[in-house]
């Protein structure tokens, strides 16, 4: 066998060409006489006719044609310089060998020509030229050809001689496959080890040339490598004699072993993992079939061959990743399918590859150096960007990760946990920041290693969802910088927002209540002892749409104010994203708990009012414990308003179901209850902290008067309560209080087998509060209107309520009327279902003290007038003198509701009532505050909007009042008036025509003369309405002036200096420029008109 890169005689290959070579390879392969159009369908007897007939169909043109002379010469030197025994009585093996020879006579002619090859120099005039084709190029044909024989060789001189378990079996292929392995006769000479080390040898010297070695090693290098195997690491059965008697010597078994590993190394990785995975075969598995069971276990030497040779592809530079492709692209098919058992399939390869990941080789040198190496590799799964394989491969490296943090957490820590929190651990308070980076505006984590650790940690713990405790240790230090760059993130539009939401709530949620208590009081700045961002650096927005950390500037003495400002608006910033992150933990507990400890911290601010204040003497300290005292007492102020803030934006954020248990509404009660006793104790007691133990002790009579089906479990978690009970009763001042305490406390204790009627009055009086509040938030909700004022207003009563609810023993909360307090009338109500006690119950209600009362009396009103209620209608004069009265009042809540009621009553009864708004709006500061007119031009904008088109029989007396307006020395009232005329210049269409010229020059003089840049602004906007309303009627209601119009525009435009009236201006010359083209040239329509003759 020629010897690898051994040169042959080149006399004959000077005139062989490859056509003769493949068209002897294709003699070779014909069908020969068995008249069947492919060798697959032939049977044992016709199949070695066959080979027999294209062996003597090739001999002959050897001896007879001439052309074939230099080929014959060429195989047969090739075939004296050969090691391996080419006659037999098998005619397999002779059509085997006589195929490779030819094979390795392909290979020595490529080479020649490959080497005789001397392209011209390319022509620099036709760059677009392709180069000359090396002439050992073979064709898609010729391919074809090479790919045919060498599958021969593989079935006929490699699939044979395996053994049992060793590779896939020939039968199970094909049933062409099965007619060979009957067809080789393994007993005739040579013996079948020496066929299978010459094919092998042969195929790996053909394989030398690098087109030849592609079609081999990708279809076949399982059957090779299979071989090699057997060859070179298969036991002996017995120990031979004689060396005489040996198949192979000791140097050739040595050869097979040095063949495979660099053959291994030569292809590419992921199919060599996968061809040893096939080869090492899978469990043993309960098989009842003869057939099934020959290949269900490979031999146990095979098996740990294929381990360690799997181990070494591990070991080597990316072997993780040739692991991974190899078991994902090649096992099973399934990865990336889209139905279930796709998916199933990938989370069972994902499970293999981890589990082979995490266990540690026998061949390394130790645990620590193997996952040295191994465990970069896998965080580099994280950050493929390939669609088709980054989803797969994340999977294993989250899995992996998983499964080592299992089994090894301590080298888990060191060599995964810690790379992928480095770039967090490097700004934390605890860390040494270098002095080389202490120059500001250093970038200590660059934008692309931030995101790339959110993304890598929402992948471990989020999508891993694996609460281990070597994880929650690992990310507990770094909470901090986690909860500070998402408060950033919230400042403006982020990417990994929502990943740094999703890992906080995850931990918070996983974490013990405790270490989640003490998490949350280091992120609202109550704990200094937890980690946080080190004082030095801070989060930047970063080129690339990314966040970054660097170095902080220097602050000089002129900037002191604005970093005071900017500590204290991040540190009011930081507790409302505190209150959103809470908005998301209310079904888990964490909220409710987290409001109870901060309900505690309130009790000790009431306590430690008085204490701070009684200390020694200043003259009998240093300066130094003077400024210590200074220090301390400043830190513990920062510490209460940061408590109330907290407490401010949890009763603003979290909804009722903030208690998700008995447990945590004790809690509640139990330290409402410790913050009385504190105010008695310092005889603080106020109205607030007598109403909220009121609430408090309500809310716990409601739970016993059947409101919740208490067990015996719960009314050991109520027995908390009986001290602080027995106090109250002893020492609070209210006798009714004192009664209800020693009642509770009685049915507490008895489980509930006495309760007294105090009890349950106190129950009904928390229920009725409760459905009071309940239907004033409806009815704001469901209101036609709903300015963004009047839901601040409401928002800052319920924060006041929830804080300090104003629920006492008795019932002493305002009535709400009938009408008020029924579920929502519907607007198919019919006209008289209100009666006259339900109506004056309601007038009543709207001069009660209690602004959400009154509001939703004035509500209830508006109501029923745009239902169209009779009884309601004939008191007009009564409603509009209540409306009017309750627009002075000074809450937007009751203001803004009068306002509407007015609105409606005018669209019912506008003849009556808009003369009378006219000529309060007309009116001088003297009889009317700027305010109360302000709220009538209010009223008289919703009157002309709800008017529409029937504003027209009213035209007169507005515009005349509303120019009047404009000249008024209040300039807020001239901008309403202006407000006011655009509103009704847009629904005047037509009618505007006698008018526009007064209109338009009272506009063009305060535009250009007025010196209060607001009605400047609301004389252009004026124009925008104006223009935007007639659209294209514009131009025949405006014909006189819009040239007028156009000059102003263009003078604001150029002369104004106010910004928001430059952009008025602009916006109106837009309308006007789209309004003119379409006017110049109107669109075209197809359309053909039919008219009918009479």
């Amino acid at each position: 066998m020629a010897a690898p890169g051994q040169t042959v005689g080149s006399g004959a290959q000077e005139t062989c060409s490859l056509d003769r070579i493949l068209e002897a390879l294709k003699l070779l392969l014909s069908p020969g006489g068995s008249g069947s159009s492919s060798l697959q369908v032939t049977k044992h007897d016709v199949l070695l006719a066959t080979l027999k007939s294209n062996l003597s169909a090739l001999e002959d043109k050897f001896l007879k044609d001439p052309q074939w002379k230099n080929l014959k010469l060429l195989r047969d030197e090739i075939a004296g310089k050969a090691e391996w025994p080419q006659n037999s009585v098998d005619v397999t093996w002779i059509f085997t060998s006589q195929t490779l020879l030819l094979l390795l006579c392909l290979k020595e002619t490529m080479l020649l020509l490959a080497a005789n090859f001397n392209p011209g120099k390319p022509n620099p005039r036709t760059p677009e030229v392709a180069p000359a084709l090396s002439p050992d190029a073979l064709s898609i044909s010729q391919q074809k050809t090479v790919q045919f024989v060498l599958q021969f060789v593989v079935t006929l001189g490699i699939c044979p001689y395996l053994m049992p378990g060793v590779g896939v079996p020939l039968r199970y292929r094909t049933e062409f496959g099965a007619v060979v392995q009957d067809v080789v006769c393994l007993d005739a000479a040579p013996d079948a080890t020496r066929r299978l080390y010459t094919s092998c040898r042969a195929l790996l010297n053909v394989a030398q040339h690098t087109s030849l070695g592609s079609l081999i090693f990708c279809h076949h290098f399982g059957d090779i490598a299979a071989g090699l195997c057997q060859l070179g690491f298969c036991p002996t059965k017995r120990k031979l004699l004689t060396p005489a008697e040996e198949v192979l010597t000791e140097e050739e078994r040595t050869l097979s072993r040095g063949a495979l590993r660099d053959m291994l190394d030569q292809v590419y990785q992921p199919l060599a993992v996968r061809e040893l995975l096939i080869l090492q075969g899978g469990p043993p598995q309960s098989c009842t079939d003869v057939k099934t069971q020959l290949r269900c276990r490979a031999p146990a030497w095979l098996r740990r061959l294929c381990g360690q040779l799997l181990s070494e592809r591990l070991m080597r530079p990316n072997g993780v990743q040739a692991v991974v492709r190899g078991i994902l692209e090649g096992a099973g098919g399934a990865a990336g399918g889209s139905d279930a058992e796709a998916m199933a399939a990938d989370w069972k390869k994902c499970d293999l590859i981890a589990k082979i990941l995490a266990s540690c080789p026998q061949q390394s040198l130790s645990p620590e150096s193997y996952y040295r190496d191994i465990c970069p590799q896998v965080l580099d799964l994280f950050h493929f960007q390939d669609k088709l394989t980054a989803r797969q491969f994340q999977r294993v490296a989250t899995t992996t990760f998983i499964t080592l943090s299992r089994e090894r957490p301590q080298l888990a820590a060191k060599y995964l946990l810690q790379p992928v929190l480095a770039p967090l651990h490097r700004c934390l308070s605890t860390a040494e920041i270098p002095e080389s980076d202490m120059i500001p505006g250093t970038i200590l984590v660059t934008e692309e290693e931030l995101s790339r650790c959110i993304e890598d940690v929402f992948k471990v713990y989020v999508v891993g969802n694996e609460p281990l405790t070597v994880l929650m240790d690992s990310l507990l230090p770094v909470l901090g910088v986690l909860f500070l760059l998402y408060c950033f993130t919230k400042q403006s539009v982020s990417h990994i927002r929502s990943l740094c939401q999703e890992i906080l709530l995850w931990i918070l949620g996983k974490l013990e209540r405790k270490k989640a208590i003490a998490s949350l009081k280091g992120f609202a700045g109550l704990d200094k002892a937890v980690p946080s961002l080190h004082s030095l650096c801070q989060f930047r927005a970063a080129t690339h749409g990314g966040i970054m950390i660097t170095i902080k500037e220097a602050i000089s003495d002129e900037d002191e104010d604005e970093a005071l400002y900017q500590k204290v608006s991040s540190e009011q910033g930081r507790v409302e994203h505190l209150g959103d992150l809470l908005s998301h933990c209310q079904e888990c507990g964490l909220a409710g708990d987290f409001f109870i400890f901060c309900l505690k911290e309130l009790t000790h601010v009431a306590t430690e009012n008085e204490t701070e204040l009684k200390t020694e003497p200043f003259s009998s300290k240093s300066l130094l414990e003077l400024e210590q005292y200074q220090t301390l007492l400043v830190e513990g102020q920062e510490q209460k308003l940061l408590v109330l803030q907290l407490m401010a934006v949890l009763c603003e954020r979290m909804s009722e179901q903030i208690f998700t248990n008995i447990t945590q509404v004790v809690d509640f009660v139990a330290a409402t209850m410790q913050r009385a006793c504190a105010s008695l104790a310092h005889q603080a007691e106020s109205t607030v902290e007598s109403q909220t133990l009121s609430m408090s002790m309500g809310l716990v009579a409601v739970m016993l008067g059947g409101a919740v089906q208490l067990k015996s479990s719960d009314f050991a978690v109520l027995k908390q309560l009986l001290p602080l009970l027995e106090k109250i009763s002893n020492t609070y001042p209210d006798p009714v209080i004192q009664e209800l305490a020693v009642d509770l406390r009685i049915t507490i204790s008895t489980h509930g087998a006495f309760a007294t009627e105090a009890i349950s009055m106190a129950a009904q009086s928390t229920l009725n509060r409760k459905d009071l509040e309940g239907k004033i938030e409806e009815q704001q909700q469901t209101s036609c209107e709903r300015p963004t004022d009047v839901a601040h207003s409401h928002l800052e009563q319920q924060q006041s309520h929830e804080i300090a609810p104003q629920t006492g023993l008795q019932s002493n909360a305002p009535i709400i009327p009938q009408g008020v307090n029924e579920p929502g009338t519907t607007t198919s109500q019919k006209s008289g279902s209100i009666t006259t006690e339900q109506l004056q119950e309601v007038l009543l209600s709207t001069y009660d003290p209690q602004i959400p009362t009154r509001a939703a009396a004035l509500r209830t009103l508006s109501r029923w007038i745009e239902q169209r209620e009779a009884k309601a209608l004939e008191m007009q004069e009564k409603l509009l003198k209540i409306f009017l009265e309750n627009m002075e009042h000074g809450d937007t809540f009751v203001y803004l509701s009068a306002i509407q009621g007015v609105a409606l009553l005018s669209d019912v009864y506008p003849e009556k009532i808009l003369p009378d708004l006219l000529a309060q709006y007309d009116s001088s500061k003297d009889k009317h505050t700027p305010e109360t007119r302000m709220k009538v031009g209010e009223v008289l904008m919703r009157i002309v909007r709800a008017l529409g088109d029937m504003v027209s029989k009213y035209r007169e007396p507005l515009i005349h009042t509303f120019l009047r307006g404009v000249r008024d020395p209040d300039g807020a009232h001239r901008a309403s008036s202006l407000a006011n005329l655009g509103e009704l210049c847009q629904r005047l269409d037509f009618l505007l025509g006698s008018v526009v010229h007064e209109v338009t020059a009272c506009l063009i003089a305060v535009a250009k003369t007025d010196g209060e840049v607001q009605v400047r602004r609301a004389a252009i906007h004026v124009v925008v309405l104006l223009l935007r309303g007639l659209s294209q009627k514009a131009t025949e209601v405006l014909s006189a002036v819009l040239k007028d119009l156009y000059h102003l525009l263009k003078h604001v435009v150029r002369l104004e200096p106010d910004d928001v009236a430059k952009l008025h201006a602009q916006l109106a010359l837009e309308e006007l420029d789209d309004i003119m083209k379409n006017f110049l040239f109107p669109p075209q329509k197809l359309e053909k008109k039919i008219v009918v003759l009479p």
